[in-house]
């Protein structure tokens, strides 16, 4: 049945309909706003996947290169792999939705969200995740929503909702996606200018607020055409038989948690669980082929002994306080050919981290529906399976690498230099050698050593940190500064953050429970920026300010300008005269319209003669001043002299010597200076 529900929001008509496209899915949704259009479908299959121990959801958010009136590049035009922005917008739908299925869900479930039309201004993240929640509030999958997600940005002191991009990137100091339901808030995503806490915190309670008429639009629908919800009982282990097992080895369960070091720890764990699911079977032979029910009453103790020792002792299982964080150490300089480098260490978690500067050549092409530009920073983070005791196959970056490395890219972006105060490509390596939590925070403290390291004229130092949230029923609750990974697969909230000693670059947050509320935020705001400055002094200790030189295996860049119209004389015909330059000093050339010229090299006297090349090619004779030429041809009432490259001239027999002379060839030959 064909419904369409509509209001008007920040400015525009937002509509969600459905029934006319995707009926065969269990939930099709097309969202409208403006000149924008998404279609976002949900279907589950019918049948329970009996290999799968968790949530079988796999969200895909797709960009078709025709919404924008656009061909895909590459040798076969059509739209491929995931790129960044959809792998990060697939995440982005994700994490919201992902805790409101029901515990027990084994049902293969996928969201698709497709861009069909964009007006290459709208950020599309936030409409897909309206959609992907409108289609599963309006299909038969049990799902605990309907939930919303807006974008705010901030223009002279006042919050702006669903910013244009243009916004974004000229006027705007902020900039958030906020997810939530009626209730409180869900997931945070963004960056900032070095913006206040307090004023982060406002911002994503406003972006609350705004974002109630689209929740109240689904449920609308949802009332409309709503197809019935599956009656969905997920089993579950008789409370007897788990409350036993809680009595028998709460005890042993906390001694093995409380083990300092983690790979001990684990194991300890390990051993214990497959000791307890052993003795269990044994006991209850209704139990048998039910592992899974009771494997989960062992995640559910561990998670009770980590929560029980905070409200009982006040204390975690590493035996810290809950603002309390680990040991750090950093070195700097510590690999000799690189160009800066870094290692950051704490506690268990360690980055090693690498910056190299390069050329525009070495500039980053990105293409997508909305646009097409060259990024002159990035950051790639590489979770190294040995870092956690694993071995794998896989090569390629996974999406939760790709998604560590856009935070901790952003958090570090908010302090670059300008591309003309500082014109080199810069791309910042992370390989986490350990990991036990904290690993892209860990990132971003190694990014900002290692860019100071390289001399890279950062603004300020970064640092970031995660905290974590226990709350109990009766609102009590504990803010840990510095999770370890237990705590967070434990815990109900992972909040990181990051940014200098005065603000915040960059934000993430997500839940596992119904909502957190303005106090909880504020209350993890304030404690990340405390523990965020104890890291800074640590830091600071180390390297407090960019190095003053270069590295020398790092190119010099020489940047010279020239008028417009020289620009031909410089490359030449078919790039013949800078491919020329090129082969003949070793330096590399880049020429941009409006005449900047870039030298780059590690050889100084490279950049030194192109320069010198450059410089003549282009240069206009001065009437008046004197130059050396080349004799370059002779005729017979003079010689043709070449004072630089394409500028020559004659010069009359009679300036060629102080005497009358009879015949050219009797004072110059060609060659002669």
């Amino acid at each position: 049945m064909y419904s369409k529900v509509s209001i008007n929001f920040a400015g525009r008509e937002l509509s969600l309909e459905t029934g006319a496209l995707g009926r065969q899915a269990d939930g099709a949704v097309l969202v409208k706003y403006g000149d924008n259009l998404i279609l976002v479908t949900v279907v589950a299959e019918k049948d329970p996947n009996p290999e799968e121990n968790m949530l079988p959801l796999t969200v895909n958010y797709q960009e078709k290169f025709y919404a924008s009136g656009k061909i895909p590049g590459g040798f076969f035009k059509r739209e491929g792999r995931p790129t960044e922005v959809e792998t990060l917008n697939s995440r982005l739908i994700d994490r919201p939705i992902r805790p409101l299925f029901m515990d027990g869900w084994r049902y293969d479930t996928q969201v698709m969200a497709t861009v069909l039309s964009s007006d290459t201004e709208t950020q599309m993240g936030a409409l897909a995740l309206v959609g992907a929640s409108a289609a599963l509030e309006i299909s038969p999958i049990p799902f605990q929503g309907p939930i919303a997600a807006v974008q705010v940005g901030r223009i002279d002191g006042q919050f702006v909702l669903n910013p244009s991009r243009s916004q974004l990137v000229e006027k705007s100091d902020l900039e958030l996606v906020v997810a939530g339901s009626a209730q409180g808030i869900l997931m945070v995503e963004g960056g900032a200018r070095m913006v206040p806490e307090e004023d982060i915190l406002e911002a994503i309670f406003f972006a609350h607020q705004e974002m109630q008429p689209l929740i109240e639009l689904q449920a609308k629908l949802r009332r409309e055409t709503g197809k019935p919800k599956i009656d969905f009982q997920p089993e579950a282990l008789d409370e007897t038989i788990e409350m036993e097992i809680f009595t028998l080895y709460s005890a042993e369960m906390e001694k093995a948690l409380t083990i300092p070091i983690k790979n001990a720890r684990r194991e300890a764990v390990r051993f214990l669980q497959k000791r307890i699911l052993a003795d269990t079977l044994a006991k209850y032979n209704q139990l048998a082929g039910k592992e899974s029910l009771v494997r989960q009453a062992l995640e559910n103790l561990e998670a009770e002994v980590i929560r029980k020792l905070l409200f009982e002792k006040q204390t975690r299982i590493d035996g810290r306080k809950p603002d309390e964080i680990r040991p750090i150490k950093c070195e700097v300089g510590i690999m000799p050919r690189t160009h800066g480098s870094a290692l950051f260490t704490r506690g268990e978690t360690q980055a090693l981290v690498v910056t190299t500067l390069g050329t525009r050549e070495d500039e980053r092409k990105i293409e997508h529906v909305d646009e097409e530009f060259y990024k002159t920073f990035y950051l790639h983070y590489n979770f190294l399976p040995f870092s956690v005791g694993e071995t794998s196959n896989r090569l390629a970056p996974g999406r939760r690498e790709i998604g560590h490395g856009a935070l901790a890219e952003r958090a570090l972006a908010r302090v670059m230099p300008g591309h003309d105060a500082f014109p080199y490509t810069v791309r910042v390596v992370s390989d986490i050698l350990e990991s036990n939590g904290s690993s892209s925070m860990a990132t971003v403290c190694g990014g900002s050593l290692a860019l100071m390291d390289a001399g890279v004229p950062v603004k300020e130092a970064v640092a970031g940190i995660a905290m974590g949230l226990v709350k109990q029923d009766n609102n009590r609750f504990y803010i840990l500064s510095d999770i370890l990974g237990d705590e967070d697969h434990a815990g109900d909230m992972d909040f990181k953050v990051a940014g200098t000693y005065n603000g915040v670059t960059s934000v993430q947050m997500d839940i596992k429970i119904a909502a957190v509320s303005k106090e909880i935020m504020g209350q993890a705001l304030s404690q990340a920026r405390d523990g965020r400055r104890k890291i800074l002094e640590i830091m600071n200790q180390v390297i407090s300010a960019p190095r003053p030189e270069l590295s020398p295996f790092a190119p010099r860049i020489v940047t010279i300008k020239i008028p417009v119209d020289k620009i031909k004389d410089v490359i030449g015909p078919g790039g013949k005269t800078i491919r020329a330059i090129v082969e003949q000093t070793g330096a590399t050339i880049d020429v941009e319209d409006d005449g900047t010229v870039n030298i780059a090299s590690a050889n100084g006297a490279a950049n030194a003669k192109a320069l010198e090349i450059i410089q003549n090619l282009v240069q206009e004779p001065e009437i008046g001043k004197v130059y050396k030429g080349i004799v370059r041809r002779l005729m017979e009432f003079g010689a043709i002299v070449e004072i630089f490259p394409g500028t020559s001239g004659l010069m009359h027999v009679s300036e060629l010597a102080w005497r009358r002379v009879p015949n050219v060839r009797d004072v110059v030959k060609e060659g002669d200076e």
